[in-house]
């Protein structure tokens, strides 16, 4: 059975930092792209960062420089570190993993197999 299970979430006023962490179980962790993506509240679902088999990485323009993503294949475990928070930033935080990209985006929602029940990200300023 496969799982994606999320945690880091949390309140962290603007200017702060939050580690989120994805704990992968019941499919070859290593061989899979992984995203983290986001919804917040009325908007659409974002891509946010991802990170390939070959730890190639991706980022929307909007936290290139801030949010670094990173994998460990050992623990089978995915981490976005989110510095220098903004409000804008706000959303539910979602891990997902695909076995393949079909080309052109990180971020194409269909490519992603299996994804996480999420956790809230709330930003003040």
């Amino acid at each position: 059975q496969v799982q994606l299970v999320e945690s880091g979430g949390g309140s962290v006023q603007a200017g702060g930092s939050l580690r989120l962490s994805c704990a992968a179980s019941g499919y070859t962790y290593s061989r899979y792209c992984m995203g983290w993506f986001r919804q917040a509240p009325g908007k659409e679902r974002e891509g946010v960062a991802a990170i390939d088999s070959d730890a190639s990485t991706g980022y929307v323009d909007s936290v290139k420089g801030r949010f670094t993503i990173s994998r460990d294949n050992a623990k089978r475990t995915l981490y976005l570190q989110m510095n220098s928070v903004k409000p804008e930033d706000t959303a539910t935080y979602y891990c997902a993993a695909a076995n393949e990209l079909s080309g052109g985006s990180w971020f194409r929602n269909t490519d992603y197999k299996y994804w996480g029940q999420g956790t809230q990200v709330t930003v003040s300023s």
